[in-house]
């Protein structure tokens, strides 16, 4: 482990746990870095939905943000929910600071119940402020669509989509196929061409958080000085296994156990 290693997540409060600020602490821990957090909004929200969504005032953002950075030996960064401009902007502004740390671009645009968890103004600043600094952006399907403007069917579909990306911001994208059918396929397209990342997919566990998390454990391989392919590959290994070895949350529910390696 590398010591006084610390990695930062920029995100929104997940009041069920399970995903956003709450399951990125958590996959810092279990991954062994110290957890940073900015809080950029607060969610009510369960396994089912999200019913409120309260942002929290870009200048306050900015200020936990100088605090930690500041404060902490922060070596590697990540953001989930940002959800408006405002907060994109600042966040933007203050991590051009710091483009010698590396930063994972989780574009998170929904919930997976359906909730919009972004302004749709706010895409538009994503890309063109967040994603050019990023030394990883890790879309799913949806986000991977959103982005290139179709609809992607098949593993091919994503693996063009990867690469027409990456042509268009310049940085690594890794493509999450979670939602195609099939095995559960990943795709890290860089400088270095497309490099595959498979496991069987996993049944029965409800996935909420499941992005947060994989994302999250990326940060924290980084953090701990990791090359990002060897990192992916850390973290897929990570999310799966956290997967498969479900923490049982009440009878019928089971949802992914970030510290499934302490049982």
């Amino acid at each position: 482990m590398l010591k006084h290693a610390a990695a930062l997540t920029v995100a929104g409060s997940d009041s069920g746990g399970g995903a956003g600020i709450q399951a990125d602490i958590k996959t810092f821990s279990a991954c062994g870095v110290y957890g940073a957090s900015v809080i950029t909004a607060v969610t009510a929200q369960n396994l089912e939905r999200v019913s409120a969504i309260q942002a929290i005032a870009p200048q306050v953002v900015e200020a936990q943000l100088r605090a930690v950075l500041e404060g902490y030996p922060v070596k590697a960064i990540k953001t989930g929910m940002l959800f408006n401009r405002d907060i994109i902007e600042v966040v933007a502004d203050v991590l051009e600071e710091y483009a010698y740390i590396p930063l994972v671009v989780d574009p998170v645009f929904a919930a997976t119940s359906g909730s919009r968890l972004i302004k749709p103004r706010a895409i538009h600043a994503l890309s063109e402020r967040l994603l050019p600094l990023a030394a990883l952006v890790t879309p799913n399907l949806p986000e991977a669509e959103f982005l290139c403007g179709r609809e992607l069917h098949a593993l091919e579909d994503l693996r063009e989509a990867g690469q027409e990306l990456y042509e268009i911001f310049k940085v690594p994208f890794l493509m999450k196929g979670g939602h195609l059918p099939g095995r559960a396929v990943d795709l890290l397209v860089d400088g270095r061409g497309v490099k595959t990342y498979a496991t069987d997919l996993v049944h029965g566990v409800n996935s909420h958080g499941s992005g947060c998390t994989f994302s999250a454990a990326v940060t924290a391989y980084l953090a701990r000085g990791r090359s990002l392919r060897i990192a992916v590959a850390a973290a897929k290994s990570f999310i799966t296994a956290s997967l498969r070895r479900p923490h049982y949350l009440r009878p019928g529910t089971r949802v992914i156990d970030h510290f499934h390696r302490r049982r």
